[in-house]
């Protein structure tokens, strides 16, 4: 899947502890993560050098998804500093996901 670096839980609150970033919290079986995917792909090349964009996979790292509440997937959260300040659920496109990071940070 492209660009878009994968975290696992030994990473993921060092990455994301400066700038602002959305991960995007899927599975390998989730039909929608599918076709959300490369809409993330498109947006991350989109907000480049402004916001960061990873991924993390709920069947590795299940305490990962646990930690941050992820019930439903896709779920893409929106991390300030290290702090979520949004979430959103569901399969959205490009356009939708980049309005969401200009309206959060």
């Amino acid at each position: 899947m492209g660009d878009v670096p994968h975290f696992s839980q030994k990473e993921f609150e060092a990455k994301t502890a400066k700038g602002n970033w959305i991960i995007d919290f899927w599975a390998e079986w989730c039909g929608p993560c599918k076709i959300i995917g490369p809409e993330v792909e498109a947006a991350a090349k989109k907000l480049a050098g402004k916001v960061s964009v990873g991924k993390v996979n709920v069947d590795e790292e299940q305490d990962l998804a646990q930690q941050y509440e992820v019930m439903s997937i896709p779920t893409l959260l929106f991390i300030k500093n290290g702090q979520v300040v949004d979430r959103t659920v569901g399969a959205l496109e490009s356009d939708e996901i980049i309005e969401k990071a200009e309206e959060v940070f």
